[in-house]
Formats: C-alpha cells, structure tokens, sequence
C-alpha cells in the first residue's frame, strides 16, 4: 500500500498537468520547527490576511536534503506594496526583480510575489537574459518559472505539506537535477543558472540531467553579459557553499571557469599558485562544515593573490620601493578582477589589508612585531601567511616563529627577536630623512 502511494507522489508528471503533488510531512519530513521563526511569523500573518504564502525553494530543498539552510525565502501571492503594509519592519527592493525584505529580530526574510509566464513582449536583451520581471501570476505559473525542479518546491508551515509541481521531491530523492522547460531558453532567460546548476549539482551530490547539462558548455559565453554584481554574488555562493573545491573542478570541466576569475585561469596552470589556491579552498571548506565563518576577503585574497605576486616581483625587479610596488600591484589586479567581478569596497578592503601585512611578517626584529600583533587583521594575515608556507611559496619557519611569539610572555618575546641586520644603515636612513635648514627650497641666481 504504502509502495504504491509513494509511486503515485514521486512518478514524472509528463503532462505537464497545473495540478500539483501534495506530499505529507510523513514523506518529506519536515516538521515546522525545523523552519526558522521568522519565515513562519510572515506566513502565518499574510494567510491569515487571506494571501496565500509559503516557505519556498533552496530552504525546502536543503531541509529535505538533511542539509541546515542558510537561510528561509518565502512566496505568496500578496503584491509587494501589500506585503509592505502587513510588516512594519520591511522595505521593497530591486528593480529587475522587485521584492520585499522582511526585518524579524535578526533574521532578514526575502519575501516574493508569484511571477507570472513570460509574454512575448517581455522585456530581454538580444541574447533572451530578461531585463524586467515584475509581472505577477498564480503558484502554478510562479513554479513553472522557477529554474530546478528541486528548487520549485513550497512548504506550508500551517500544515506541514509541501506543493509539488514537478516532480522537484522525487528528481532529489532520485538524486538527479532536471530544469524546467527548454534549458536554452531558460540559460538564456539568466545564464547563472548554468553556475547554479553546478553549484546545486556538487552541494547535493547530485547528477546533472543531460538535457539540463548539454548546452552549458555552448553558452557558457553568455556568463559575459551577467552584470558584475551578481555574478559576484553567485560566486561568492559558489566559494562558501563548502564544496568549493569540486565546484570548481566542475566548472573547469563544464568550461565555465573561463572569464569568472581571469587571473585564476593563469593560476592554475601554475604548479605553486595551484597548489596554494587548492589549499585555501580545502580551508575554506573545513571551516564551512565545520559551522565556522568564512571571511569572504580572506578567500578572494587567497584567490588572487599569486598575480599580485608575480606583479609585485616584476616591480621589485624594476627597483620599484618594495611597499609601494606592492599596493600598485595590489590595485592594478583588483581593477582587473573588477572588469568581471564586483568585490565590494568593503571586501576590496580586506583583501589589500591581509595582503599588505605580508611583508610585515618578514621583519621579526625591533619593534615591528609587538605592533604587528595589535594589528585588528593579524589573524587573518597569519593564516594567510601559513597557506604560503604550506604552498611552498615561503619557508614554514617563518609562521612557525610567528606561531611560538603570539603564544609567549613578554621576556620570552623579547628572547624570541632576531637581531638587526644592520642597525647603523636604519641610522643613515633616519639622518637622510632629517632635512637641514633651506633643504628643498628651489635654488635663486642672486
């Protein structure tokens, strides 16, 4: 019997029929405890407004999966302006997409309205990425837009059902990821899907259909015309998904790592900036599983900081002063990673400040260290420091003597300093510095 019933809720619907799967929490086993407060607050206040309204997509995906979501979206089919004036604490956003973000204690919901099929006039550019998407529809046509069948799940917390549309429970018990409708037209619609698709492929161990997976390759160059925003964003998602190790891979396989990190590609064919990439990555991804934050500077400082070193070097080569020549290198590789991706200035700020304490660990005499440690970032330019030396790039004493100096007292620090190479050349540089009366004043012809 219960055979039965589980091939009736999880077998392909090929008729594309509107009427959904309703399955039990029995069966996709998520009790509303496991949602997190806020998004059922919003659920309940909208349908209790006589909305419809439902946790909705990744959060129900990964809940099914076993997998802790990051964080909980919900649907409904209250306009934006509706939902604005139910939550006080709530502004609408986007253009391209309006939506409405909800404020509940610390949780920030994204609440959507249904989006309705595409018109022949839709607003696209001429490679069909759509440009204006603010048309609203029914749940049916709202789960016929979205990108994976995985991803067009809806989860009531009132009586812990999950909607069903397309077959997206049974396609992620089966382990496989389909798209819905034709995957050129909806590559083209928004091309990060194809990202998408290999991020969510990788994160859930799951085998990419071959209807979904044969044109990526394909259309891999219309990644180009993403605008730099959002591409930032969904590799950013990418990196910190703790699988960052075989998304990339997978992208490489898939020809899509092409044109997202420029200066990676160079990278990777670099035994030591390949190794030392690979490592952060692994990094990254411990820290992930392991519940613990990630720094999104500390990673793109990782990931493009061995052409920041192959600048510097061919400035150090010129004679260029040393920290100088850094910070031209520092800006002149993060103005051309911009071009593609935009790292916001606050990141751009942690990367230069882990990259411009580098130097800083090579000098281990005078005073230098003792304020190097105050440094707010020492940490993260520690372990960037150990990642160099565990590349292969510097020596594994340097961090190992950073390591027994952060962890002495004061006299074992003072015993720990190595000696000034040349104390009586620091006292020449200071007496250069020392202007004399009249020094730099323009010469007169008297």
């Amino acid at each position: 019997m219960i055979r039965k019933f589980l091939r009736r809720v999880f077998r392909r619907d090929t008729s594309h029929s509107a009427e959904p799967a309703l399955i039990p929490v029995a069966l996709h086993g998520i009790s509303r405890d496991r949602v997190s407060p806020a998004s059922r607050r919003i659920c309940t206040v909208l349908q209790e407004a006589g909305f419809r309204a439902y946790v909705v997509g990744g959060a129900v995906r990964d809940l099914i999966a076993g997998i802790a979501p990051k964080d909980f979206d919900v649907a409904t089919d209250a306009t934006p302006e509706q939902v604005r004036q139910l939550f006080r604490r709530s502004r609408i956003i986007g253009r391209r997409f309006r939506i409405v973000h909800v404020m509940s204690g610390p949780e920030t919901i994204e609440v959507s309205t249904f989006r309705a099929h595409l018109s022949d006039d839709a607003s696209t550019d001429e490679h069909g990425r759509i440009l204006a998407d603010n048309v609203w529809g029914s749940i049916a046509e709202d789960a016929t837009r979205r990108d994976f069948t995985v991803n067009a799940l809806y989860y009531n917390p009132t009586d812990e059902t999950v909607i069903d549309y397309h077959h997206g429970v049974g396609d992620l018990k089966q382990k496989t990821l389909r798209i819905i409708g034709d995957s050129q037209a909806r590559y083209r619609e928004d091309p990060v899907r194809m990202l998408r698709a290999i991020r969510l492929a990788t994160k859930l161990d799951l085998v990419i259909d071959p209807v979904a997976r044969a044109p990526i390759r394909e259309l891999a160059d219309l990644l180009g015309n993403v605008p730099a925003a959002r591409l930032f964003d969904e590799m950013l998602k990418l990196l910190t998904s703790g699988q960052s190790v075989g998304c990339l891979k997978r992208l490489r396989e898939e020809g899509l790592h092409k044109g997202l990190l420029p200066l990676l590609d160079v990278i990777l064919e670099q035994p030591q900036g390949e190794r030392f990439v690979w490592l952060a990555l692994e990094n990254t991804d411990e820290r992930v599983r392991a519940g613990k934050p990630v720094s999104p500077g500390f990673l793109f400082a990782t990931l493009l900081w061995h052409e920041v070193l192959s600048n510097w070097e061919a400035r150090k080569a010129r004679e260029e002063p040393l920290q100088p020549a850094l910070f031209e290198a520092m800006n002149e590789v993060l103005d051309q990673q911009a071009e593609q991706l935009a790292i916001t200035r606050k990141i751009s700020a942690d990367i230069k400040e882990i990259w411009a304490l580098q130097p800083r660990f090579e000098r281990r005499s005078g005073k230098t260290p003792f304020r190097l440690l105050e440094q707010a970032r020492f940490r993260a330019g520690y372990d960037f420091l150990r990642l160099r030396a565990l590349s292969g790039e510097i020596a594994l004493e340097i961090p190992e003597w950073w390591d027994r100096f952060a962890d002495a007292n004061p006299e074992e620090r003072g015993v720990l300093l190595q000696p000034e190479r040349d104390p009586g050349a620091r006292n020449k540089r200071r007496r250069r510095r020392r202007k004399t009366p009249g020094e730099g004043l323009p010469e007169t012809n008297t």
